[in-house]
């Protein structure tokens, strides 16, 4: 298979194939075990301590303060606070969904806004033959559609975004008819227990998909010279 050509460029890093380029790529994406948790402690927290005050200040108050020491241990040792700062901003605009309602079930209706978005952009990415996963592919190759022309690496990125698309379909599938019922303790403990674990299970899937193969990336013959 003629994978896409990845550029030379020494700040790229460079694979010996494309499922570990792949898993690279992920793994950078979603920030490895310690982003996966910073996104998701903040919310388990609101979750857990509303269910047992029914203080909608008091769970927002406990999930900002975690996102805020995770935000201030990332910035001492000076590393990126992208999946923090992505976790107080879902806190901060499910807390002004609850204010403006005054209902706190609101809170947990952008998660299920976000997860509907986030399912139906990537199962419509891979109906049209592009999808997501690839992207993320190409920006280590230094051509965002270079990955395109093997149809190979295509299935392969389809795939893996079918397996990041089901655990967002689940969760609305379950929460939507929750929030519609009311049902706010069934509500929040669905969110709890399709978070977390279901992500687990779809990147143990995805570890899967990509330890079947090795397929080599072909790299471009130095110019004679």
């Amino acid at each position: 298979m003629s994978a896409a050509q990845p550029t030379a460029d020494a700040s790229v890093p460079q694979y010996e194939s494309v499922e570990a380029l792949v898993r690279g790529q992920l793994a950078r994406a979603l920030g490895g075990l310690r982003g996966v948790v910073e996104g998701a402690v903040p919310t388990i927290a609101f979750t857990i301590t509303w269910l047992s005050t029914k203080e909608l200040r008091v769970a927002l108050g406990v999930s900002i303060g975690l996102a805020v020491v995770a935000l201030v241990a990332r910035l001492v040792q000076r590393q990126t606070v992208q999946f923090v700062f992505n976790a107080v901003i879902g806190i901060a605009i499910g807390g002004i969904f609850a204010a403006r309602s005054g209902e706190a079930i609101d809170a947990l209706l952008p998660g299920i806004l976000y997860n509907a978005a986030y399912g139906v952009v990537m199962l419509f990415s891979v109906a049209v033959g592009w999808p997501l996963v690839g992207f993320m592919i190409g920006s280590v190759m230094g051509d965002a559609t270079a990955w395109r022309r093997d149809k190979q690496l295509v299935r392969l990125c389809s795939r893996l975004t079918l397996v990041l698309a089901v655990p967002c379909v689940v969760r609305v599938l379950v929460q939507y008819p929750l929030y519609l019922a009311d049902a706010i303790g069934w509500l929040a403990t669905a969110k709890i227990f399709l978070g977390w674990p279901l992500q687990v299970a779809a990147l143990a899937v995805m570890a899967y998909l990509l330890g079947r193969n090795h397929t080599p990336i072909e790299r471009p013959a130095p110019a004679p010279g």
